[in-house]
């Protein structure tokens, strides 16, 4: 498989989502394995580039319309430090973030007879997101999301070791991640959105990295409730970086029940198997034939207590899919001059909740909650059991820094790591 270098291309002027035909489930299945994946969708322009819409506009929301954005204290860090919640509201759709964590707390949908419910999983108030047992609720994940072989890489002829903290592997970004940081919260003033900016400086040697990376993330959400989450980075030296988010969702509710009924598609031909640490082997398999077909709609619970050997390593799904990657962005629902395309779909049958999730990103880990033990109790008073919950977490892939066939996750000072993601929910 050939290895991939980031585009380096103009940094948009704007950021406004450009809205999307919504479509039940995405097209037939794709027919070819080759070059699956390929196409690294971190966009890499020229630093300088600014973001964020149009800057600090009115608070709350755009005059005359329905979008709102208000804040509350909630808290304290371990440290002392001050968490906020803000509240973004927008197309009959109401978010809750965190400055802690840039977490979404809650996000409550309407159903098919319009009635809203929190679809994402997540904890009361800050002490739970901060303790060990946290499975990263809603987060912002960083410097690099998914899991990196024994901590370690070399970039550009030096080493570099991070701390472990998920067996012999670092996983999200090392013990103290952007999980467990507080973000400094800006509302922004995009015309007609509910939108929040969140930056963050890592300082050179962060959890081991290289390079100060100087990062924001904003959520909007628009007209039509759509929430779309987008981040840029900047380094002062060669560094690796991987953002995501890293909610739980469950369309029929927090705490209604395991997803196991949830219908899911995924725009993969193939997937890339992993060993009994869950690291990457360096292949990309094709999902034809296994319990990792997703390319039609299928019930997660059909195939996952099947004896399949990756399955039997996650204990259930915990993978990462090459997603099928047009060169010029042209397959069907997706938006050329954007980079974005459709990468999954997820339907809860109860509710009639729908979920598409369109990305710049290669690549989608795909985690079916196999950990929730009923020890985490939730937002709704309820213990989270196994399978309550699933991640979706678009990304490039992991352990890229030590794969080199896989899409370059490097970045360099003078460019700026660009993605996006949009969630659009139907009822």
């Amino acid at each position: 498989m050939p290895g991939h270098t980031s585009h380096v291309l103009p940094a948009e002027p704007t950021h406004t989502p450009v809205r999307r035909r919504r479509w039940p489930f995405l097209a037939g299945p794709a027919v070819a394995v080759a070059g699956v994946g390929l196409l690294a969708g971190t966009l890499i322009s020229p630093a300088g580039a600014t973001g964020g819409g149009s800057g600090g506009g009115t608070h709350p929301g755009h005059p005359g319309g329905p979008a709102s954005a208000t804040v509350e204290p909630f808290g304290t860090a371990p440290d002392g430090t001050a968490v906020e919640r803000w509240t973004l509201t927008n197309g009959g759709v109401t978010m809750r973030v965190l400055t802690y964590g840039g977490i979404i707390q809650t996000l409550e949908v309407p159903d098919r007879w319009g009635q809203a419910a929190n679809v994402v999983l997540g904890f009361p108030d800050v002490a739970g997101y901060a303790a060990d047992t946290d499975p990263y609720f809603g987060s912002i994940i960083g410097r690099y999301g998914n899991r990196i072989a024994a901590g370690a890489f070399t970039l550009d002829g030096a080493a570099y070791q991070l701390p472990l903290n998920d067996g012999p592997n670092t996983l999200h970004g090392g013990p103290d991640g952007f999980d467990d940081r507080v973000w400094a919260a800006t509302p922004v003033g995009d015309e007609g959105l509910a939108a929040l900016q969140l930056d963050l400086v890592s300082p050179a040697g962060d959890q081991g990295f290289p390079g100060t990376l100087t990062t924001t993330v904003t959520y909007r959400l628009d007209a039509e409730g759509a929430l779309t989450v987008q981040y840029r980075a900047t380094t002062d030296a060669p560094t690796v970086v991987n953002l995501t988010q890293h909610s739980y969702w469950n369309l029929a509710g927090e705490g209604s029940g395991t997803i196991y009924d949830h219908e899911l598609q995924i725009a993969a031909s193939g997937y890339t198997p992993v060993d009994e640490t869950l690291i990457p082997t360096g292949e990309v398999a094709p999902v034809e034939g296994t319990p990792f077909d997703f390319r039609t709609p299928v019930a997660i619970g059909e195939r996952i207590r099947q004896a399949d050997q990756q399955l039997l390593y996650g204990q259930g799904y915990d993978h990462n899919w090459a997603l099928d990657r047009s060169d010029d962005g042209a397959r069907e629902g997706s938006d050329a001059e954007d980079g974005l395309e459709k990468a999954a779909v997820l339907h809860d049958p109860d509710s009639g909740r729908t979920m598409t999730i369109s990305t710049t990103e290669p690549g989608l880990q795909f985690y079916s909650g196999n950990f929730l033990d009923g020890t985490l109790v939730g937002t709704g008073g309820g213990a989270y059991r196994q399978g309550d919950g699933l991640a979706l977490e678009t990304q490039h892939f992991p352990d890229s820094p030590n794969q080199p066939e896989f899409p370059s996750t490097e970045l360099r000072p003078g460019e700026v790591y660009d993605s996006t993601t949009v969630f659009e929910f139907d009822d």
